[in-house]
């Protein structure tokens, strides 16, 4: 198929450095190469990937709770992509904060896949599920809203911060000595870098309720770069885009970003958009969850539903909650730093 993109431009698909991203990235460029056909001629576009380490990638001791910013894996890519280094960011639209810096915007929202969170356990465990573990078992996640859901289902599980490219996650959980036994994390991402057989169990409603926008990628550019939004419409998956869009309003509208505990889960049969939210405590012993189903004709519509349902989780406890979680993680935020500055001294 030949698209109506004619400069025999060369485009830069940029990303993070991590296993994941590299990954996403190449598959993103694959199928843009497979829009066009040897038949363009000199019209056809090139398709080259640069990858940037972001401030999450280079923090990786610290919970990401704690690192608090809403932009700590885009940061870094929106610089380069502002400043005309690179022209299309390939994200896992989860990790992009909902409201984008002037002159930027999503092009693309590609198809979802499976959005759940999976269990994978410890090699050489038998164990089938969550119900399975001894009490005190220790489940790795760096999520706070897996975490928080899941204390409110295992309170007498622990759960424990674990951060790293899949495979490090992984051989973490597979350590003789490590502490875990075992990690809850996106199935899409294991799917994606070839690890779902490590699946042990898909974790779905109501036990858990996956992040805004998890599963699907979303490609982010230039305002003003007209080529490249031609090549994001070809590119877009509409039932994921109007999903999506629904998850990202609300979370807009509850002022969180990817590191508050904010669930959701959607489906589109036809025209009618079922979205269900929920907000949970860090100890997972206050829960909110609302759910709206109204038809929708465009993401405009699809927006309004993620608004509306927000609205109502407000109405029914989620600021306090947020406020709550905020304050906590600002306390934290200063204990660490002065652990930091007393450790400096003593050296």
């Amino acid at each position: 198929m030949s698209t109506t993109t004619s400069s025999g431009r060369t485009f830069v698909l940029a990303s993070r450095a991590s296993q994941l991203a590299q990954v996403q990235t190449f598959s993103v460029r694959d199928t843009l190469e497979a829009l066009y056909t040897e038949s363009d001629g000199p019209s056809k576009p090139k398709f080259t990937a640069s990858f940037i380490s972001t401030a999450g990638d280079k923090d990786k001791s610290q919970a990401l709770y704690l690192l608090g910013g809403k932009a700590l894996w885009t940061k870094e890519l929106e610089v380069a992509l502002k400043e005309k280094q690179v022209d299309l960011l390939v994200h896992c639209l989860k990790d992009v904060p909902t409201v984008l810096p002037e002159g930027c915007l999503i092009g693309a929202i590609m198809e979802r896949e499976d959005p759940v969170d999976s269990l994978v356990v410890k090699v050489g465990e038998s164990w089938q599920s969550l119900d399975d573990l001894p009490r005190g078992s220790v489940v790795g996640t760096g999520s706070v809203r897996r975490a928080a859901q899941l204390k409110r289902s295992y309170p007498h599980l622990e759960f424990l911060d674990v951060r790293g490219n899949l495979d490090t996650r992984l051989a973490k959980l597979d350590a003789a000595d490590g502490p875990y036994a075992a990690l809850v994390l996106a199935k899409a991402g294991l799917v994606r870098v070839g690890f779902g057989h490590r699946i042990t169990a898909d974790l779905k409603p109501p036990t858990m309720l996956y992040a805004v926008s998890q599963g699907a990628l979303g490609i982010e550019i230039r305002s003003d770069d007209d080529e490249a939004l031609e090549l994001c419409k070809q590119l877009t998956h509409r039932p994921t885009q109007l999903r999506c869009l629904a998850e990202r309003e609300c979370l807009r509208v509850l002022e969180g970003g990817c590191s508050v505990p904010v669930g959701v889960h959607s489906e589109l049969r036809g025209d009618v958009l079922k979205v269900t939210g929920c907000v949970t405590s860090l100890n997972g012993e206050e829960h909110i969850e609302h759910t709206i189903e109204e038809k929708v004709a465009s993401p405009e519509d699809a927006e309004e539903v993620g608004r509306s349902l927000a609205q109502v989780l407000v109405s029914i406890g989620a600021k306090k909650i947020l406020d709550d979680i905020n304050t906590e993680r600002d306390r934290r935020i200063v204990q660490a730093k002065a652990e930091d500055e007393v450790a400096a001294t003593s050296h």
